[in-house]
């Protein structure tokens, strides 16, 4: 899918040409991407003053300690949505700091608990570290929901690109496992299918994560699996046969991004399952750009659309969890 400047919406032509000088498509661009974004981004604070953060350390399964970022209102005693959040970055790259904005106004939407974990990047530890990490996050969160003033029936869970297809995974995983039962997911723009099988995933060269940038972020998270029959759904949920009783869902998506067929295909999927799904699309959108473009009528646009189904969402959607054996 061949991707021409004439193509973006005119609101993010002007941005999209100068993205394009950015090409994420190798492993050391990776490494030195996570650099720049630590440097600047970890351990900084929401700009809104009436949220409050706090670092709590889980145990990870290898024996190491996973970070969590834990967001909520200052003083906040009412019972609150939790939503475990998932960073993007092609499972390369990322931190949750780079979320705050987007964590901000899920919290000034709804009262939220929201948390945020430090999953192992693929360079570290491909597949299924990321997936661990975020479903025990999930965990934590539901043996937790008293301390947290979490209603232990309204756990979401959601995220963007890779985050997103990280979210559509722990979902799956969730359902399957009967652990813990998740009432709702958020897969922005998600990173699904490591097969790369539609128009839009082949041959994409839209600005920011293009077809070069998914194969060097797909064959560093599965290594030798890759394209193989033996990557499991929880790493690529685009692969999964079954998809009822996942999480009713929301999204959007650029039409000319190389996650626009995949994102709408699950969807889909979830729709005949019987399970509530909407797919906005934004035509001419690039991959991201409700964040790397926030002033943009589709950033804006994009963003109170999202804002609206999470505030409908947690006044509808509800989920008792399973007994504890």
């Amino acid at each position: 899918m061949h991707v021409t400047n004439e193509m973006l919406a005119a609101d993010l032509r002007a941005s999209g040409a100068k993205l394009r000088h950015v090409q994420l498509d190798t492993s050391w661009k990776f490494k030195f991407l996570q650099k720049l974004i630590t440097a600047k981004c970890k351990d900084t604070q929401p700009s809104d003053p009436n949220i409050e953060v706090s670092t709590v350390g889980i145990p990870r399964r290898d024996g190491q300690i996973l970070r969590l970022r834990v967001y909520r209102r200052v003083n906040s005693d009412a019972p609150a949505t939790g939503l475990l959040w998932l960073h993007g970055g092609g499972y390369a790259f990322g931190l949750p700091e780079i979320e705050n904005g987007t964590i901000e106004r899920f919290i000034q939407t709804a009262d939220s608990v929201v948390v945020a974990p430090d999953y192992r990047l693929s360079d570290e530890a491909p597949y299924p570290a990321a997936l661990h990490d975020a479903y025990d996050a999930l965990l934590w969160m539901q043996a937790h929901t008293r301390e947290l003033r979490i209603r232990p029936n309204q756990l979401f869970v959601g995220g963007e690109s890779a985050g997103g297809g990280l979210a559509c995974g722990v979902a799956a995983y969730a359902r399957d496992l009967g652990e813990v039962k998740i009432a709702f997911q958020i897969p922005l723009y998600p990173m699904l299918d490591d097969r790369m099988q539609t128009a839009s995933a082949q041959d994409n060269d839209a600005p920011v994560w293009n077809t070069k940038s998914n194969v060097a972020a797909w064959k560093q998270y599965l290594g030798a699996d890759y394209q193989t029959d033996a990557v499991a759904p929880y790493a690529a949920p685009g692969r999964l046969t079954d998809y009822s009783r996942l999480p009713p869902a929301f999204t959007f998506v650029g039409d000319i991004e190389p996650f626009y067929d995949e994102t709408r295909l699950y969807f889909q999927h979830l729709e005949r399952a019987g399970v509530a799904a909407e797919c906005r699309v934004f035509p001419g959108a690039y991959h991201g750009f409700d964040v790397l473009a926030p002033t943009s009528g589709s950033a804006v646009t994009a963003t109170t659309v999202l804002m609206q189904a999470y505030k409908q969402a947690t006044e509808r959607y509800f989920s008792e969890q399973l007994p504890q054996s």
